[in-house]
C-alpha cells in the first residue's frame, strides 16, 4: 500500500476529522484515523463509536488497503511541515514510513478491521439545506441547550421537520431557542434529538458554505453528507418536552431598545451581581428602563438608566444576567424586543431587524424572584 499527498490537503483534512476523537477513549483503535485506500481515492474516518466521520481525498496511488494510523501523532508530525507531497508506503514490519523532501518517518500501524464499521442507515427519510442555513440554525441554539447527564434529551438540539418550514429548539429549562426557516422545507414530518458534539463540528466546517447538505434521519441515526465528507452520529433517545407549552402567548408588556446598549449596559452592571444568583432587576416605566444589580454581601451595587420605546404598564422582574447576555450575543440585530406578562412568567426576546426571509427567532428566558 502506498500514496502520495499534500501535506497541507491532508493536514486540513485530518483536523476536522480530529474533532471527533476524544482524548480518552475505551477501545484503543479509536485513537486512530482509519485510512482506506482504493486507487487514487482515500477516505479517512474518525469515530467515538456515536459519530463517525469521514472524508474522501483525491491521492496519487494504484494500490488498495485498509490501516489504522494514530491520530495525534500523525497531526503532530504534519503540522510541522510546509506545504509539500508526502509518500506514505506500509512496509513488511507494521510501520507505515512517511517519506518528505527532507527525511523519513515511521509510524506503528494497527490493522484497519479492527475499527468499528459506521452504521448504515436502513430506510432514511431525506432533506436537504444549504450549509450556512444549517451552521446558523446550530450556532442560534445550541448555546441553549443543557448539560445535565439526568435529563440527556435536553442535552441536545430537536429538529422538528414539516412540509411548512423546519424548526430547531434546545432548552436546558432556564432559557429556550427556537429558531425557524420558513425558506426550506422537508417532504415529510420528522422529529429528532441530535447530540452536541456532531453539532458543533457541522457547525465549524459548514459556517459560510453555500453548498448543499444532505440529512438522512431513521428513529436511531442521522447521516450529514456534503461535498467529500459525511458524518453520522447516533440520536439522543426520548421523547422532547413539549416547549410550545412553555412560551406565554399573552404577553403585554414590550420594551424595544437597541442590542448592543442594552447588552453592554447588562454585562457592566451584572459585575455587580451576587456571584451565585447573577440577578439583575429591570424596572420599566415609561421611556425608561433602570437595569440594578447588588451583591448584599459585598455592599456591592450598580444602577443605570437607558432610554427605550415601552408599551405596558410599569413592572419589575428579574433575571439571570448570564443567560440575558448569552441571548443578546447570539441575536445579530441592532435592535430587539423584550415581551413580558407578569414578574414571575417568561420574558422573550426577539430580534427585530437582521433577518432573512423565512428567518424566525425566539428566545424565552425565565425570570428569578426578586428580593423586594
Amino acid at each position: 500500500m502506498k500514496f502520495i499527498v499534500s501535506s497541507t490537503y491532508l493536514l486540513k483534512q485530518l483536523q476536522i476529522l480530529g474533532g471527533v476523537i476524544n482524548n480518552s477513549n475505551t477501545l484503543p483503535i479509536l485513537d486512530n484515523f482509519l485510512f482506506n485506500l482504493d486507487g487514487s481515492k482515500l477516505v479517512v474516518s474518525a469515530s467515538d463509536l456515536e459519530t463517525t466521520m469521514s472524508s474522501s481525498l483525491n491521492v496519487e496511488s494504484d494500490s488498495k488497503g485498509s490501516i489504522a494510523i494514530p491520530a495525534r501523532l500523525l497531526l503532530d508530525t504534519l503540522k510541522t511541515f510546509p506545504e509539500q507531497p508526502l509518500t506514505f508506503v506500509v512496509e513488511e514490519n507494521n510501520t507505515i514510513e512517511i517519506s518528505s523532501n527532507h527525511g523519513k518517518y515511521a509510524l506503528a500501524y494497527a490493522d484497519g478491521n479492527e475499527f468499528p464499521n459506521a452504521v448504515s442507515l436502513e430506510d432514511p427519510s431525506q432533506t436537504v439545506i444549504v450549509g450556512d442555513v444549517l451552521a446558523t440554525a446550530i450556532s442560534k441554539t445550541i448555546f441553549a441547550a443543557g448539560n445535565d447527564d439526568l435529563r440527556p434529551v435536553m442535552s441536545g438540539v430537536f429538529f422538528q421537520f414539516s412540509t411548512e418550514g423546519l424548526t430547531f429548539v434546545a432548552t436546558d429549562a432556564h432559557k429556550l431557542v427556537k429558531y425557524t426557516r420558513e425558506d426550506v422545507k422537508a417532504s415529510q414530518v420528522a422529529e429528532f434529538i441530535m447530540p452536541k458534539k456532531p453539532l458543533n463540528l457541522l457547525k465549524s466546517i459548514l459556517a459560510g458554505s453555500e453548498d448543499s447538505v444532505t440529512i438522512e434521519y431513521n428513529d436511531s441515526n442521522a447521516k450529514f453528507t456534503f461535498e467529500n465528507s459525511e458524518l453520522i452520529c447516533r440520536l439522543i433517545d426520548g421523547k422532547y418536552p413539549n416547549y410550545e407549552a412553555v412560551i406565554p402567548k399573552e404577553n403585554p408588556n414590550r420594551l424595544t431598545i437597541a442590542r448592543n446598549q442594552f447588552l453592554n449596559s447588562v454585562r457592566r452592571v451584572s459585575i455587580f451581581s451576587n456571584k451565585t444568583t447573577h440577578q439583575i432587576r429591570l424596572k420599566i416605566a415609561g421611556a425608561e428602563l433602570n437595569i440594578s444589580a447588588e451583591d448584599i454581601d459585598y455592599s456591592n451595587k450598580a444602577e443605570e438608566r437607558l432610554t427605550c420605546d415601552y408599551q405596558g404598564d410599569d413592572m419589575q422582574i428579574g433575571f439571570n444576567s448570564r443567560f440575558l447576555t448569552e441571548m443578546l450575543n447570539n441575536l445579530g440585530s441592532d435592535e430587539v424586543q423584550l415581551e413580558m406578562s407578569l414578574p414571575n412568567r417568561a420574558g422573550i426576546l426577539t430580534p427585530i431587524d437582521g433577518l432573512d426571509e423565512g428567518e424566525q427567532i425566539t428566545m424565552l428566558v425565565m425570570p428569578v424572584m426578586l428580593n423586594s
